[in-house]
């Protein structure tokens, strides 16, 4: 088999999982506080993947409204059973544990039903749950028993290892109380579990030291989806830890057979820059690598680094929005509208500082990259920006006569002004690798933010890139560009974005 492209999926798209169905290839992964939840890609060759829907398409799927940075959709499984699709995730200190299921996994998905415990008092406690089905038909939740609730310490909540149930999908309720199964060689956070029947026995896959650079795949095997399991004598099979490779943080996988029946293992990286590869600008994203098999145990291979070609964007909103488009706890739907060829957002009060902005986006997919935009604030106040999260943003903002470029790393915050005439703008915000000089790069991009106005390009501010980094805002997502209006109406009458990975 010829290599595959690496990334997978580029740009914040964490925690993959996939299935195949009839020689179709389907994939889910995680998207925290944002929406549309839980994106739907299909592949029939491995290669070229197409968004063919989201999970949470509606109101009230996913609880994420009121859910803290970083709460939200958590890393789901899809798999396929009974000729339907089924998706288990956790709605991290929102809905909890959740089983959806659609008989096309373009959607549309069930409203999602709470995954109870035993006694019916609430939902199973844990995240990243699995699920699977013995022989029997009996259904398996194999789950992190991480404890998000009643935590004495947010920063170190308590951890029960890797645990299962079996569950009545009919009632959505466990019928035992968990038990705990293997849970990896004693690194921290095993999470991320999954369970296979491959040539009559059971393999338990798990992520384990975090998903950060310590971040590791082990596997144990066990003639029962119950266990007891045993791990592979080569444990972790996955971990770019201490190496000098171009993906580092690899770990949370799934296994699949490929097109020509070769396993493949998908699972989440990063790709760090800077002189100690220290900067990760784009998030977590999804990666594949191939499996081998040898006495009864499977061998995963280093992620290699393969990405593909630069990509162009051109979008007069003369269409619907497409799927790629998604807001911060709120639908796209709700905060924009197109009008005559143009979106138009409408401000409410809020700013990219507050929960629920009035701001629609796309993933920032290169590591190269500029976006433009025109604009009309004749009658408000508005902008393009990058956003990691609430604290960790920055911002083109026109209107008023005013053009206004803003940092917002954690608590500082700093800006540049310069008039504006008239009432129509090009912004562009662009991520460039940084100049070469004499010293250690230390960082992993440049921001330069900057405007057209008649015809004259403007340059307002160059901001370190580094500062809107996974390392440095601990954010599970990643940079997500787009539009917002802080006040009256904005209108965004063309939208253009340019990437390369070079």
């Amino acid at each position: 088999m010829t290599a595959l492209p690496n990334p997978l999926l580029n740009g914040f798209h964490p925690d993959p999982s996939v299935v195949e169905v009839d020689g179709v290839f389907y994939l889910a992964t995680s998207t925290f506080e944002y929406l549309p939840g839980i994106p739907i890609h299909r592949s029939t060759d491995f290669r070229t993947w197409e968004l063919i829907g989201h999970v949470a398409t509606r109101a009230g799927q996913l609880g994420v409204d009121g859910v803290p940075t970083g709460g939200g959709a958590w890393a789901p499984t899809i798999r396929h059973h009974g000729g339907l699709f089924h998706l288990v995730i956790t709605d991290a200190m929102g809905r909890g544990m959740l089983h959806f299921t659609a008989t096309d996994a373009e959607g549309p998905w069930s409203d999602g039903e709470l995954l109870r415990k035993a006694d019916g008092s609430g939902t199973i406690e844990g995240i990243d749950p699995d699920i699977a089905w013995d022989a029997d038909g009996t259904c398996y939740i194999t789950f992190s028993g991480l404890q998000l609730s009643g935590a004495l310490d947010p920063n170190q909540p308590a951890h029960l290892g890797i645990q299962q149930v079996k569950v009545d999908l009919n009632a959505h309720r466990a019928t035992e109380e968990p038990r705990s199964l293997w849970s990896g060689t004693g690194l921290m956070f095993p999470e991320a579990p999954h369970l296979y029947e491959v040539d009559g026995n059971w393999y338990l896959m798990i992520a384990e030291g975090g998903t950060e650079r310590g971040h590791a795949i082990s596997v144990a095997r066990g003639d029962s989806p119950e266990g007891p399991f045993t791990g592979a004598p080569g444990n972790p099979l996955v971990s770019a830890r201490s190496t000098p490779r171009p993906v580092q943080n690899t770990g949370h996988g799934d296994l699949v057979r490929g097109p020509d029946g070769q396993w493949l293992c998908v699972l989440l990286g990063v790709r760090p820059r800077s002189g100690t590869r220290a900067f990760s600008a784009l998030g977590r994203e999804t990666f594949v690598t191939p499996v081998t098999w040898s006495d009864g145990w499977p061998a995963v291979a280093p992620v290699e680094l393969a990405p593909r070609p630069g990509t162009r964007v051109e979008i007069d909103f003369s269409e619907a929005l497409d799927g790629e488009w998604i807001g911060v706890r709120r639908l796209p739907s709700e905060i924009a509208a197109l009008e005559d060829g143009r979106l138009v957002l409408t401000a409410d009060g809020s700013t990219l500082g507050d929960a629920q902005p009035v701001f629609v986006g796309r993933r920032q997919e290169h590591l190269t990259n500029e976006v433009t935009v025109r604009l009309d604030v004749a009658v408000g106040v508005g902008g393009l920006a990058v956003r990691y999260d609430e604290q960790f943003r920055i911002e083109l903002e026109a209107g008023d006569g005013t053009l206004t470029a803003r940092a917002w790393i954690g608590g500082l915050h700093q800006e540049w002004r310069h008039p504006l005439a008239g009432d129509r703008v090009e912004l562009h915000l662009a991520s460039r690798k940084p100049a070469a000089g004499g010293g250690l790069v230390s960082t992993s991009d440049v921001f330069h933010l900057g405007a057209t106005v008649d015809g004259e390009r403007v340059e307002l501010a160059q901001i370190d890139g580094r500062f809107l980094s996974s390392e440095v805002t601990e954010s599970f997502t990643g940079r997500v560009i787009g539009v917002y209006a802080v006040r009256g109406r904005i209108a965004v009458e063309r939208w253009i974005s340019e990437g390369n990975d070079e």
